[in-house]
């Protein structure tokens, strides 16, 4: 599997098969769209439809099966909704024999039927920024914890090419809160299952 990370929460897992796009709301940032015809388009949250010809668009809840990935939909809290409110989805995907959680603008609290969904996880990929706006370290931290993956991958964080809403904390700060040294820093991460430690590990992606 190949993965790529764009900034923000946009993230490509692909391989020979499929091609699954998160988050694309870059154009909305000052970057530019990455959505490609023929991919699959993942929303965790509020989002503008892709401008190009998608295989599948998913920004709800629900077990889904393509081009030989499954995709499981998890309602959840968004990060900024009041308590009882759950318009915020999170991703599980097998791709490859991996298994990857996409979490998303989500509050900082799942619930035990919510970690049972997620279950055993390879590779998480959590935002780290904070301000109000999304997960701050801290919040990333408590759900690392929880959750235990076996590679975490930080997203969303201070980057000076993206007009974020409110300042972000930068990758350098987040670090220090995680208290995890990168295992090593990429711009492009090729991985297969045997590539995991069984220890868990933090690989930083730079923006693609």
């Amino acid at each position: 599997m190949d993965i790529q990370y764009f900034g923000a929460n946009a993230i490509r897992l692909s391989n020979k098969k499929a091609s699954l796009v998160f988050d694309d709301n870059l154009a909305d940032l000052g970057l530019s769209a990455i959505t490609k015809p023929g991919e699959i388009a993942l929303f965790n949250g509020a989002h503008v439809e892709p401008a190009v010809a998608t295989k599948l668009v998913i920004d709800y809840p629900g077990e889904y099966e393509v081009s030989n990935v499954s995709i499981r939909g998890i309602m959840a809290r968004g990060h900024m909704e009041e308590e009882g409110q759950r318009s915020a989805v999170i991703y599980r995907i097998i791709m490859d024999d991996l298994k990857l959680v996409v979490l998303g603008h989500v509050y900082p609290e799942l619930t035990e039927e919510q970690l049972e969904s997620i279950g055993m996880v390879d590779v998480l990929f959590i935002p780290v920024g904070g301000s109000g706006y999304t997960l701050d370290p801290i919040g990333a931290l408590k759900l690392i914890k929880k959750i235990e993956p076996r590679l975490v991958i930080p997203t969303h964080y201070d980057d000076s090419k993206i007009k974020y809403p409110v300042p972000q904390t930068t990758l350098v700060e987040a670090l220090k809160t995680l208290a995890m040294e990168p295992r090593e820093t990429v711009d492009y991460l090729k991985l297969k299952p045997a590539d995991l430690a069984d220890t868990m590990q933090l690989i930083v992606l730079e923006r693609s």
